[in-house]
């Protein structure tokens, strides 16, 4: 399991682009889309909602269970996958490409995120 060099990872299994124009991408680890199972929903924050770093913002049900989706970063949301919503498995097939959740215009990025080498540690993963 490779995790791209470029973004940047939470302790909760979120990733997250560098801002362009101040907005970032966010999607969810293939780590943790392996530990989820099969994902057949999605319920994602929508445009305009305001998401705290940390905390809940939506959620994803496999075939195996429901699980919170927590933001990596606070800000304002300017736009949602949905594709994901449309298909949730792109979570999936692809997590770091077509499989993102939601785009944030960021407000405050914690300290404490992971870069890839961090997170392969915390998770015990291949880089």
């Amino acid at each position: 399991m490779s995790n791209p060099q470029q973004l940047r990872y939470s302790k909760e299994h979120e990733w997250l682009s560098d801002a362009e124009n101040g907005v970032s991408t966010i999607g969810i680890t293939e780590f943790a889309a392996t530990a989820l199972g099969d994902v057949v929903y999605a319920q994602l924050p929508a445009v305009g909602d305001t998401v705290t770093a940390g905390e809940s913002c939506g959620e994803l049900e496999s075939t195996k269970s429901v699980s919170d989706l927590y933001s990596p970063v606070s800000g304002e949301v300017t736009e949602f996958n949905q594709d994901v919503v449309d298909d949730p498995a792109l979570v999936n097939t692809a997590p770091f490409e077509g499989g993102w959740l939601f785009k944030v215009r960021v407000s405050e990025e914690p300290a404490d995120l992971l870069s890839a080498e961090e997170y392969a540690a915390l998770t015990h993963s291949d880089n």
